[in-house]
Parts: structure tokens; sequence; C-alpha cells
């Protein structure tokens, strides 16, 4: 860590305000490096002060040294960087950005996709197409989110039909899209989508980054108690625990709480307690995470602890049904070892194994239900599963 760093990152404005100054206008690429290096380790209103620093140093005079820092590419200073760049453009600046845009690395890509969200030159268009399903993440969401400044049909609708494709990760490509380019009427299709994916619990991770959980319930109760069961099981697995912030998860669930119970909403308020006490009960979930995440994780905990497992369990029976979207997590919830036999004659075929492999589980498991489930399994690789058990 160098002396330049510790300084304009710390208190002292006799240390910082000469080291923000020459960092502007020499540029001090180098620092800025070190800056977006060591962008997890630094707290955000530590980071947030380094951008107010930086701030008050640019003008219409050296704005144009911020090029130099578009090599590194930072969330973080993004915002900066760019709407100091568009600030103060002109012609000359914009045909610069396209041609860095076009020729530029990575990185660079990432600063210009977002400057031609503050400056609409539609010379931009086709490269924000050709990398918005970049493999980049920051490259491909900002390309997005920009054409959706634009107002950009054409990929768009290139992104509601890759919905429908029969690779996962292009489904999940095309609903990172469509979040970033943030048009809700693609809501209900993503939803749709998330009912035949592999990978439904990332799919639900992004939704509520494109609608409130509260007017997709609003909208359809089913689907949106669906996805909220997809985001917990999500939780600490796929998505951070941070992210309980940002989907608002104590709030969703207080309000649940306080509904007529449905067998949809004990499903989804049971499934959360077990994931909450089993999120409390490891230390390598929580060991990383700071006060807050930790604090809100123990709250939600103590609102769900008092739950009448006993009710709940019961009326998650209701969706003990192939047709159910909540079948699966009903099958973990649910004690009811007559009506998780009846899933043996499913004509769904991963709901049988889930039912033999519940049955195992509970150490219920007969040569019966397994003689009738091997009758109803044609797909070999679950067949196989199926014998071993």
């Amino acid at each position: 860590m160098s002396d330049n760093f510790k300084k304009l990152t710390g208190k002292n404005p006799k240390d910082f305000e000469p080291v923000a100054f020459n960092l502007i206008n020499n540029p001090d690429v180098e620092l800025f490096a070190e800056l977006v290096e060591k962008d997890d380790f630094l707290f955000d209103f530590v980071k947030q002060n380094v951008t107010n620093r930086l701030q008050k140093v640019c003008n219409g005079s050296n704005y144009l040294n911020l090029l130099e820092f578009m090599k590194y590419y930072s969330p973080s200073y993004e915002e900066f960087v760019v709407s100091n760049l568009a600030k103060y453009a002109d012609e000359d600046l914009t045909d610069k950005m396209l041609d860095i845009f076009e020729n530029g690395s990575v990185d660079e890509k990432t600063y210009c996709a977002k400057f031609f969200s503050y400056i609409q030159d539609s010379l931009a268009i086709d490269l924000l197409k050709k990398y918005a399903f970049d493999e980049n993440s920051s490259l491909a969401s900002n390309c997005a989110q920009t054409l959706g400044v634009f107002k950009e049909k054409s990929s768009f609708n290139l992104a509601l039909e890759k919905l429908n494709s029969d690779d996962d990760f292009e489904k999940l490509a095309s609903v990172k899209f469509l979040v970033s380019y943030g048009d809700v009427s693609a809501v209900d299709k993503i939803v749709e989508a998330s009912k035949t994916c592999a990978m439904s619990e990332n799919i639900a991770s992004e939704i509520l980054y494109l609608i409130d959980w509260f007017t997709l319930y609003e909208n359809n109760k089913t689907n949106a108690l669906f996805i909220l069961n997809l985001i917990v099981n999500a939780l600490g697995e796929i998505t951070g625990l941070c992210q309980i912030f940002d989907f608002n998860l104590y709030e969703i669930f207080e309000y649940l709480k306080n509904q007529p119970l449905t067998s949809g909403i004990a499903v989804v308020l049971l499934n959360a307690r077990d994931k909450f006490f089993t999120l409390t009960e490891n230390d390598e979930y929580l060991y990383d995470e700071s006060k807050e995440v930790k604090q809100e994780v123990n709250d939600i905990k103590k609102l769900l602890t008092p739950l009448d497992t006993q009710l709940y369990r019961q009326k998650t029976d209701d969706e003990l049904d192939e047709k159910s979207l909540f079948v699966f997590t009903a099958l973990d919830l649910s004690d009811n070892i007559e009506k998780i036999r009846s899933l043996l004659t499913s004509s769904n075929q991963t709901v049988i194994l889930k039912a033999l492999e519940v049955l195992k589980s509970a150490d219920v498991l007969q040569d019966d239900d397994k003689k009738l489930a091997l009758t109803k399994l044609d797909d070999v690789n679950l067949k196989s599963i199926a014998q071993a058990m």
C-alpha cells in the first residue's frame, strides 16, 4: 500500500488534498490503478470520500486526463469518470470515445458503454448491440442499460427470444440483459423462463432489480411467492447475504406473516425459517459478513422463529401436487408420508425422483415404493439414480 494511497483514503485534508490534485492533474494512473485494485478492501464510505475529493479537482481544463484512468475499470469510480467526461464533452471527445469503444480494452469499452448513456450518439448503437451479451458482465450490463436509454428495440426483442433458448446460460444472459435494459414489460416472460430453467435461482435473484417484489405480488401472488422462494433458496449459495437489503426481505416476510395463511405463503415462510436457522448455525455463512448483515440475518431469524411450524407444515401439504410451483420445496418440508408416496405415480419424473429421495431421507422408503417409481421412470439418468437408492 503506497503512502499516497494512505493519504488519499485518510482523514487529513492536508494529506489528501494535494494527492487528489496531483492524481487528476498529472495524471497519476498508477495510484488510480491501486484504488481499483483495493476496491474490495475499502468501505463504501471511504470510496465515496475519495470520489468527492477527486470530483473537487476536476474541471474543464483537466477532464481529458480521466481518459487515462479508463484502462482500469471499477464500478465504484465509473460514475465519477464518465459523468465528468460527459459534462465537458464535445464532438471531438465523442469521436474519440467511439474509437476507444471500438478498439480499446474491455475495461475501456465498459466506461465507453456508460458514457453513451449520457451522450446519446446513435453511432454507438451498433457497438452497444455488439457487446450487449459479452461474457464480461460489467460491459454487457452497461451496454444493455444504455440501449435501454436509447429505447433500442431490436436488442430488446432479441433478448426476449433468447429466453426460449435450450441453453440455460444463454437464457440467464438474456435475463441479465433485460434487467439492465430496464423495461418492466419483460417481467412476466422472465418469470415464465425461471419456471423451466435449471438456473432458476439465478434468474429469480435478478428479477427484483427490475421490479419491486410488492408490485410483483400485487400483479400475481403465486408468481411473486415462487420468485421469493427461489431467492430464499439462493441465499448464501448463489447470492450474497448482503442482498437481503436489496430485496427488502425483512419487510416482505413481515408482510406475509400478517396475511391470511395460504399454502404458498406457508411454503415460503417455512422454507425461509429453515434457511435463516441454517445461516446462523453455520459460521461459514456469516464469518466474513459485515455487522449490518449479521444483524439483519439474526433479525429475520427472530421474526420467523415464532411461526407455528405444525400448522404451516399442514398447509404445505396442499402444494404436494406435481403441477404446483412449490412442489419440490413442499416435499422437503412435509412429513405427510402417504401424500409424498402419492407422487410416485406423477407424470413429472423429477418429482418422482424427489419423492423417492425424501422417503429415503425419512427412512421410510420401501421396496414397493422403489419398484413403482422405476416403472414410471424412463429417463436413463434418473432411473440409475433411483436404482442406486
